[in-house]
């Protein structure tokens, strides 16, 4: 989960330096920084060890639907 809040405040940091108009080498090397932790975020999402019980025929957690 830290990679993808620090993803997440990276790429919204971005977004406020570029409405801020800070020099566009700054904004540059935040943008080339914030699509590798994205690549990063993304790899540590998907190799997770997390497992479940759960198929597509329980549908979605929050609203389960009865098999009746």
């Amino acid at each position: 989960m830290f990679y993808v809040v620090f993803t997440t405040l990276c790429l919204v940091a971005l977004t406020v330096m570029v409405g801020m108009g800070l020099p566009f080498h700054w904004v540059y090397y935040v943008m080339i920084f914030g699509q590798l932790m994205m690549l990063i975020m993304v790899y540590k999402v998907l190799r997770d060890n997390y497992r479940t019980n759960k198929t597509f025929k329980d549908f979605y957690e929050d609203h389960p639907i009865t098999n009746d």
